[in-house]
Order: C-alpha cells, then structure tokens, then sequence
C-alpha cells in the first residue's frame, strides 16, 4: 500500500485542505477583510492587463470572481498533491511546496490597503498546520515503507489519522464561519448607525499650508495609526454596550448606548499620539471626534475631594489611569462615538472609547471601554505603569519634517520645507527650521481651530547644490522650547529635533 502514489496525494490533498480550513478560520474569528486565498485572488485581478478581465467579464459575466476563486484552488489541490509525493523522497521534500506557498499567500496579504501584522496571521497558522498536519499523515506510510510486515496496521492508522484531519478541518472552518459571523454582524450594524448630533465636515479654511508632501491636517480614518494589546478585537453590538461609572462619587450610574448617544454631543478636533512614537515618527493622528464630554457626567455624579484619577478598563482587560483633572477641566475629553463623522470603526474602538486631548493615548486612550473607576493613583495602576512608563503621561512637544523625505533629491536653490508640529491642549506658537547648521529660519503656520490639534508648517530657503541636512524645533504657546536631547520614548515620550538628509542637484 505504501509504495503507490494515492496515499501520498491523499495525505498532502488533505493536509493541503486543513491549512486553508485553520486559515480560513483564523481570519473569520479576527475579522481579517479576506482569508489569504482572497487576498490571492485579488492580486491577481489587480495583475492581470485591463483588456484579459474585460474578455473575462464578457464571458463569465458574474462568475468571474468565483471562476477566478476556483482556479486558484485547483492549482492548489495540484500543489498539495505535489508535496504529498514529494514526502515520499524525504521529510523536508513538502516544504518546497507548503512555504513558496505561504510566501505567495503572505505577499498578497501585505499588498493589500491597510495590512498590518495582524493580517499575517491566518497565513503563518495555514503554513504550520501544512507542515504538521502532513507529517503526521505521512508518518505512518514512512513506517510502512521501512516495515512491509506492518504495512497493515499502518493502513489502519493512517486511514483513521486521515478520517480525523478531515472531520477536524470541516469543524474548524465551520467554527470560524459562525465566530466570524458575529463579528460582521457588528460591522453591519456600524455601517448602519445614526447617532444623532454627529456631523461630517471639512477640516477649518487654513489649516493647509499648501505645499504638496505634507501630511494632510485631517487624517484619514484609514490611515490613522493603530496601536493596542489585543490581536482579536471586540466586536460589540451597541445594544450589547454598557458603561459602569464607579468609585468616589456621590452616586454609581450604568450608561446603555442608547442613554450615552441621547446626551448633548460634542464634536472637536484632536490630535492623538502614541508614548511609543520615535522622533519624526508616524504615530500620531488628527481627527474629527464626537461624543459626549466625560466632565459633564463626573459634574452630575459628584466626585470625592480624596479622587485624583479615573481608572479606565476596556472590554478585553486593558487598564489605564487618568488624571482626574484632564478629565474634568475645560478640554473636550469625551466618551467618543464618532470618527471624522462616522461611528467608530470596530479596531478604532466602536461602539465607545476615550479620547483626552493632551495626553498620551497609554494614560487616556481607551478602545472598547466598559468602565470607569474615580479612584486614586496611590490605589490604581494601568497596563503600562506597571511595565515602567510613567503615571500621568502629558505629551511633550514634537514637530516632524515630511518634505523633502530623508535621502530625497530636490533642485538646488529655493526648496520647499514642510510638515508638522504638535503639543497638544497647549497648542503651537511657532516652528523653526535650520539647514546645515546655519540660522534658524521661522516657518509659516496653518491656522488650526483650537491648541489640541496638530498645525503644519511650511518654509522656503535657498539651499545650493551638494548634500544637506535640516532640522525642525516648535515652540509651545506656554514658551517652552522642544529640547534637542535625544531620548527613547520609554517612560514618558520621546524627545529630539527631528533631522533629514537630503541632496540638492
């Protein structure tokens, strides 16, 4: 039995067949956009010349896609029978098959509008059960080969190992279906949501500097970054929120989402930042927010004088302490619904997160959140103070240069710099750019609607040809100077002038 071919084919097919099935799932349960054989197809769409999927609609009409989506996966049954015969030569024979494969799965994946390493995910899972699966399949037929006297018994076992990957596989894509089911059943329903009092509107006239490169003053909500601890995130339904208000106050009160969207909304423009941003880095973000000011609810339940911070806690356990005064003063810290004039997207923190101006996200930020505790730092400690970073997080002074982009080759004379400054709830009084050491030279400023936003900046010098260097500083409206020490963002923020190489021809 051991010495013909269907029994190897079988092996690799179904070992084949359990990869894509634990992919599949992987990526339902996550809420991934497209399991990796998806992502495939979709790069080969974007591949393929304009003229071969116009003859292709003409021909296939509305089966193009799922005759796409099969063709792949018989080339896959033909790759999986290949590396099922290949393990009769020797145990790492397979691998040539199973990790080219992964390779083109884990290409199609990263190409895709807003991959992250989440995304990578259900390919690294698919590529492990590959090659363990199929190991286990072939290791009966192995013995058998080296033992004809046995050869029945491994008949045996090899045909009940297979039964059970086949059973297993079927049950493993069904169980992420139904998981995943749930989780897009809330992205429906976001989709859906109409929260009164939020509004979509243009970023104020001015906050443009103009110039070509910068980054744009509202960002994108695609493009706005991601940073958090959990790999799955929560799918909530609305009706399914609540938030438990706690601790030192006068009286506890449980908000639905319906009691929260019903209050008076507050809709403003704040810059967020990552602790963990670099000097000249990309963590960070504007956006428009709405929701309701948590001020105005700590008002009505009557804070203790003994509170000094509110800890947080998301849906999946994430803490973080927050100054009470950020929390209560005239800043719009608020319990957010909204993104640039839609619900919250699910990884952004719907249905409900925390948004306070002028801290770092690590101390305020909190996605999925589930309850707020008026408490004291002397009696609670977050997910990231008990790491090492510090209590209270305020965010430092930065400013980045995005125009020219480090190693850029710009004309030599009158060069166009630009980019960003931030030091939010005390705002930007002005930015200044140095070149190869020289004078420092005050840039024009975009006019921004409040301090707690980021502003662009723009300057033109006349710089001759050769190599250059430029350096940005801001100062804050309170007078303070961004310092040119350089330190690591570990425990309260990076510092440093942000400095970019550039070559004038």
């Amino acid at each position: 039995m051991t010495t013909r071919r269907p029994p190897w084919v079988l092996a690799g097919v179904l070992a084949g067949l359990a990869g894509l099935a634990t992919s599949y799932a992987t990526a339902m349960v996550l809420t991934i956009r497209e399991a990796p054989v998806v992502a495939v197809a979709e790069l080969v769409i974007r591949l393929t010349p304009g003229p071969v999927v116009e003859s292709a609609i003409s021909v296939l009409g509305l089966f193009d896609k799922p005759f796409l989506v099969g063709v792949i996966l018989l080339v896959l049954l033909a790759c999986f029978a290949t590396a099922g015969m290949l393990a009769r030569r020797s145990w790492w024979a397979p691998l040539l098959v199973w990790v080219p494969l992964a390779g083109v799965g884990l290409t199609a994946v990263l190409l895709q509008r807003g991959a992250g390493p989440v995304d990578v995910l259900p390919v690294a899972v698919g590529l492990v059960t590959w090659v363990t699966l199929h190991s286990a399949l072939t290791d009966a037929l192995h013995r058998g080969l080296s033992r004809p006297d046995l050869e029945s018994h491994e008949r045996r076992v090899f045909l009940v190992v297979a039964g059970v990957v086949s059973v297993a596989a079927v049950g493993i894509a069904v169980a992420g279906r139904l998981v995943g089911a749930g989780r897009r059943h809330v992205e429906v329903s976001r989709r859906l949501l109409r929260i009164p009092g939020v509004t979509r509107r243009q970023p104020p006239a001015d906050t443009s500097v103009g110039l070509a490169g910068v980054s744009p003053w509202q960002t994108p909500t695609d493009d706005f970054y991601l940073i958090d601890t959990t790999i799955a995130k929560p799918a909530i339904e609305p009706d399914d929120w609540s938030l438990r208000i706690h601790g030192l106050v006068d009286r506890e009160l449980t908000l639905s989402y319906s009691d929260l969207v019903r209050r008076r909304m507050t809709e403003s423009w704040v810059t967020l930042s990552c602790v963990s941003n670099e000097v000249g880095g990309g963590l960070v973000g504007n956006a428009r927010w709405s929701g309701v000011r948590i001020a105005d609810i700590l008002a009505e339940l009557g804070v203790s004088d003994e509170a000094d911070c509110v800890l947080q806690t998301s849906h999946d356990g994430w803490t973080c302490a927050t100054p009470l005064a950020a929390l209560t003063d005239d800043r719009d810290a608020m319990l957010a619904v909204a993104m640039n004039g839609r619900p919250l997207p699910i990884e952004h923190g719907f249905p409900v997160r925390t948004i306070v101006p002028g801290l770092y996200g690590y101390v305020s930020a909190t996605k999925w959140v589930v309850d707020l505790q008026v408490s004291t730092f002397a009696e609670s400690t977050g997910y990231w103070t008990t790491r090492g970073w510090s209590a209270e997080g305020p965010v430092k002074i930065a400013s980045r240069v995005d125009v020219p982009r480090g190693g850029d080759e710009v004309p030599a004379g009158p060069v166009s710099f630009g980019g960003v400054a931030w030091h939010q709830h005390t705002g930007i009084e002005a930015v200044e750019v140095q070149v190869d050491g020289g004078a420092w030279a005050r840039a024009e400023l975009g006019v921004v609607p409040s301090v707690d936003t980021w502003v662009q900046w723009a300057v033109t010098l006349d710089v001759p040809a050769g190599d250059h260097e430029v350096r940005v500083r801001a100062t804050g409206k309170d007078g303070e100077t961004q310092t040119s020490v350089l330190r690591a963002p570990d425990p309260d923020g990076a510092t440093g002038w942000h400095t970019v190489r550039f070559s004038a021809v």
